[in-house]
């Protein structure tokens, strides 16, 4: 074993250990956690930001334009996630069977495709909403996804709720401040963590990017996993440059190995 590697495995016993005797551990994940189940990312070097122009999905332009809002919400839909069916990978597993065993409190995510219920995950906080459903811009009446995508691929634009109200992702879109339930929610589990573990995310979007940061100053062990470096690596204990596919089973497999 190179110095790296057992670098590397020292570093993860750590973090089992941290989690082990925390009384409350909560995650964070990012992009990192779903591009490793297919699905394209929207910000970083190769994401869709890069080949989109965000303000065709800003805020005003559902506004002031609703059909040439759905219009192009529709191509990018079909250009970058038809055929895509996404399943949750090890690190949604690893994160759901930690907190089966009692060794994670909650999942907030940045991240909008429902993968971590379907892992089994019971408690997710979910920032910047879900790609699942849409809601009624007026009424707030949610319905699944698919279908109106498919009235909307069928013509009708922009797809409207019966009470006469524009349909809408639910999702946070560019303009738009996160739903205030959910930050309050994620701070005050940030705040009252003892062990923080940012895995998949750059930290570089606030106000998701301070929750770390508000762990560490409240005393918790902040743990950062990415293959790039992130603005908070210097208020972690741990930072895993590494395949968060990989980390988190590891943790996972240690702390139930470890646990008598």
């Amino acid at each position: 074993m190179d110095d790296s590697t057992a670098e590397h495995d020292r570093a993860i016993g750590s973090v089992a250990d941290a989690v082990r005797a925390a009384e409350s551990t909560v995650a964070l994940t990012g992009a990192g956690v779903s591009t490793a189940s297919g699905i394209p990312s929207f910000r970083g070097e190769d994401g869709l930001w890069n080949e989109r122009d965000p303000t065709d999905f800003h805020r005003r332009r559902l506004d002031a334009d609703p059909e040439g809002f759905w219009r192009d919400r529709l191509e990018l839909r079909e250009e970058h996630f038809a055929g895509v069916d996404p399943e949750p990978n090890a690190a949604h597993e690893a994160l759901a069977a930690m907190e089966a065993a009692g060794h994670l409190d909650a999942v907030v995510t940045q991240n909008v495709d429902g993968l971590h219920g379907d892992a089994g995950s019971d408690r997710v906080v979910e920032l910047h909403g879900t790609n699942r459903r849409i809601r009624c811009d007026d009424c707030a009446e949610r319905r699944p996804a698919g279908e109106v995508f498919d009235r909307a691929a069928s013509g009708d634009l922009p797809p409207r709720c019966d009470c006469g109200g524009v349909y809408r992702p639910d999702v946070v879109l560019f303009g738009e401040s996160l739903p205030d339930a959910a930050m309050s929610e994620a701070q005050r589990l940030a705040r009252e963590s003892d062990v923080f573990l940012a895995v998949g995310s750059s930290l570089s979007v606030r106000p998701a990017s301070l929750l770390p940061r508000i762990a560490a100053e409240s005393g918790a062990t902040l743990v950062v996993v990415n293959f790039e470096q992130t603005p908070r690596d210097g208020d972690a204990e741990h930072v895993l440059r590494a395949d968060v596919t990989e980390v988190l089973p590891a943790v996972a497999d240690r702390v139930r190995s470890s646990t008598p």
